[in-house]
């Protein structure tokens, strides 16, 4: 950030330098027995200041060596010290007091020398000691007001991310407390159904009646709905992706789906938020495929690309272009992350049969999108 700022201030430094050398040069005009010399030094003393923000002592030695010798040698009036009081000044912003305090005593000793009478020499060396004073004085200032709005700007930076913290533990906390309650009660509530219902297929078959169609929907479905139950803990207990997307494959793999995994262009670390939504749409895709579509092939694509990554998660299973898909919890959940991070989704059936998850999302969004 400070590289950037003194990159945007570099045209406002050299307009300074040239300002404050066009008003020493035009005083030099109306000076008797001005020289090209005194020029050259009133040019040297002034266009140096325009490098200031990289090296203030170098800055502050030139300038102070070229107009002392301009004014020892010239004998020109108070507007000459103009580049030695920038200089001064923005030394001591920088914190070179010392050195900008011996600048002006320089200077003020060189000064001295000129002028037709002690007195009035005396008169306007005070005065340009005045000046030289303030110089230092709104220097420091300067310095300690920025000081202080560094500090600021942290304070104000560190209570944010205390406040994000703080969002971050209860919204944690809050998973925790959802997942005890669907633990403690709705477990429990389809543990029995199942179980009853398991029993009373056992005991119809034991006896040698036809087991009702519905006993074993009702018998199915609590088994399908205690697995959909535990994943849906799993997830409110896990705050962060516990692994990566290639790792997410060969978990499926072990679990008998067969999935391919490819990756495109240079492999690389991503933010925290665009990590945190491809692991979390590779594993919400992978789930979806081996649930409904069957015995089938997987293929998951990484692309990396330039400005944005593109995961895309394909099988040929059973699913076709005439049936297509009710938007679930899973799918609205992977749109809600895509779309919070500025990127794209599209799920649908492919034209050849099977499924299609295609997320595109750029590689700069904000830390924020969770």
């Amino acid at each position: 950030m400070q590289f950037d700022q003194a990159v945007r201030g570099r045209p406002a430094d050299a307009a300074l330098a040239v300002v404050v050398g066009a008003l020493v040069t035009t005083a030099a005009v109306f000076e008797d027995g001005t020289t090209v010399l005194d020029y050259l030094l009133i040019a040297l003393g002034s266009l140096t200041l325009a490098a200031y923000r990289g090296a203030p002592r170098v800055v502050l030695a030139i300038t102070t060596a070229a107009t002392t010798a301009y004014v020892v040698h010239a004998h020109p009036g108070t507007l000459s010290a103009l580049p030695v009081l920038g200089a001064v000044h923005t030394a001591a912003r920088a914190g070179h007091r010392g050195v900008a305090a011996l600048a002006s005593a320089v200077f003020l000793a060189g000064f001295m020398t000129t002028g037709p009478g002690a007195g009035e020499v005396v008169e306007r060396t005070l005065l340009l000691a005045g000046w030289f004073l303030c110089a230092l004085v709104t220097g420091l200032a300067d310095r300690n007001w920025q000081a202080y709005l560094r500090q600021t700007e942290q304070r104000a930076l560190e209570a944010e991310r205390t406040r994000e913290e703080v969002a971050l533990r209860r919204a944690g906390e809050e998973r925790l407390r959802i997942a005890r309650e669907l633990h403690d009660s709705l477990t429990h509530s389809i543990s029995i159904v199942k179980l009853q219902a398991g029993v009373a297929v056992h005991l119809a078959r034991k006896r040698g009646e036809e087991v009702p169609p519905a006993l074993l929907a009702i018998q199915q479905a609590g088994g399908e709905a205690m697995r959909e139950l535990r994943s849906t803990l799993e997830v409110l207990r896990t705050d962060e992706p516990t692994g990566t997307p290639a790792l997410l494959v060969e978990r499926a793999r072990a679990a008998g789906l067969a999935v391919d995994l490819r990756v495109t262009g240079e492999e690389r670390p991503l933010a925290a938020t665009v990590d945190r939504a491809a692991y979390r749409i590779v594993q919400e895709a992978l789930t979806n495929a081996a649930r409904h579509a069957g015995p089938a092939k997987v293929t998951v694509e990484l692309g990396y690309r330039p400005d944005e990554l593109t995961i895309e998660v394909r099988d040929d299973g059973v699913a076709r272009r005439s049936g297509p898909p009710v938007p679930g919890i899973g799918l609205t959940g992977m749109r809600e992350r895509v779309t919070a991070l500025g990127g794209t989704l599209s799920a649908a059936p492919r034209a050849e049969g099977g499924f299609s998850v295609r997320a595109e999302l750029p590689l700069d969004a904000p830390e924020e999108a969770r």
